[in-house]
């Protein structure tokens, strides 16, 4: 399991952990909208099964985010003296665009690697 998650943080294909799924080198601190190979370029793995995979990766993303969005209001509710003010709710939109890429690549890397066949 650790070396699953590790695998998926550093961008890895799922067959192989030798070539990348995204274009980029990293997850993290991209903030353009990612662009995904269509197969690893070192085994030639299919990351897209079929059209519509990765609508379900959607379902994960939608997680992510809400997610982000509670650890964001629990951290921030300590600034402020009453236990729901308003000015948390920019704070929190805040946080959730600025991760929206980082989402979009990692709920699509948990997605592959939760189909994988592990079989072979």
């Amino acid at each position: 399991m650790s070396n699953s998650l590790l695998h998926i943080l550093n961008n890895d294909c799922p067959h192989c952990h030798q070539g990348k799924v995204f274009n980029e080198k990293s997850i993290f601190f991209k903030f353009s909208f990612p662009k995904m190979n269509e197969y690893c370029p070192h085994c030639h793995y299919k990351f897209k099964k079929e059209p519509g995979y990765f609508f379900g990766a959607m379902y994960v993303s939608y997680g992510l985010t809400v997610a982000q969005g509670i650890a964001t209001y629990v951290i921030a509710r300590f600034f402020f003296e009453e236990t729901f003010d308003l000015r948390i709710i920019p704070i929190i939109m805040t946080v959730i665009i600025l991760l929206a890429t980082f989402n979009i690549r990692l709920s699509r890397l948990l997605w592959i690697y939760m189909f994988k066949n592990y079989s072979s």
